[in-house]
């Protein structure tokens, strides 16, 4: 897996819906119970809290498939049971809209790795998508791809219980979008090689090697939760940012692309004889 770190592709105006939704982010993260350190108490109240509030505001792939919510849910009590202490579960005190938890769970994350990865992506290729789409436009479009990857994710996990959280399925969005208007872009990356390689490589292929990644990994391994990743929900997501993205290819000017460089490195002349 290549680590991206930053583009060759200055934009024009500065990409504030993207510095919005990463701080946003961010913020979100650190006001959640427990996962951002803002929780005291034992470990199992922190847990019972955590869970309570992933249910309430995470996205679960059987509510939005049959649109009702379950009869128990976890009530972020602790209680002792026949079998120990434990999260107490209860009926839902709270009216949770499915549809509207797909866009709350786009600014939740299960940890500072799941968090800082999503924002390194965002900011390296969001800012030029941005700044081709508008403003507004970006943000309905950001949104749309995550709601795609959301409700993609859900259909083909109907009966999945686990909670669906990370901004990685709009996210995933931006990314075909730069795919479709920017293939040529070069973009640094780290390539793990005995040490983290730097090299200059094109944008078609650092996301298209992503994108293979994702869907060989969604064909047998897709699933969802705080621990693992939601593989067919960035497909889903990185395949809506393309189409949504195609109709505004033929009138976006090529990125600056420095001649003689060939894989970060000023490739050598050819004579001919």
């Amino acid at each position: 897996m290549v680590i991206p770190v930053h583009d060759v592709n200055p934009v024009r105006r500065t990409p504030w819906v993207t510095y919005a939704l990463i701080a946003a982010n961010v913020l979100v993260f650190l006001t959640m119970p427990g996962a951002g350190g803002a929780l005291g108490g034992s470990e199992l109240a922190r847990l019972c809290h955590l869970q309570a509030f992933m249910d309430q505001y995470a996205a679960v792939p059987a509510e939005l498939v049959h649109h009702r919510l379950p009869r128990l849910v976890p009530t972020g009590e602790v209680g002792v049971g026949a079998h120990g202490a434990g999260c107490v579960v209860g009926p839902p005190d709270y009216d949770k809209s499915p549809a509207l938890s797909v866009f709350t769970a786009m600014f939740l994350h299960g940890g500072w790795l799941h968090l800082l990865g999503n924002m390194l992506f965002l900011l390296i290729f969001g800012n030029n998508v941005e700044d081709r789409m508008g403003h507004v436009r970006y943000f309905l479009f950001y949104v749309v791809c995550g709601y795609a990857a959301g409700y993609g994710f859900a259909l083909l996990n109907a009966d999945s219980t686990d909670p669906l959280i990370g901004a990685s399925g709009a996210i995933a969005g931006v990314l075909g979008a730069y795919l479709v208007l920017f293939p040529k872009a070069r973009v640094w990356v780290l390539v793990p090689f005995l040490v983290f390689l730097p090299l200059r490589l094109p944008a078609w292929l650092v996301l298209g090697f992503w994108f293979v990644l994702q869907a060989l990994d969604s064909s047998g391994h897709a699933a969802s939760g705080t621990g693992t990743v939601a593989y067919a929900a960035h497909v889903v997501g990185f395949l809506a940012g393309m189409l949504l993205a195609w109709p505004l290819k033929p009138g976006t000017p090529p990125p600056p692309e420095p001649p003689g460089l060939l894989f970060g490195r000023r490739a050598r002349p050819h004579y001919g004889w």
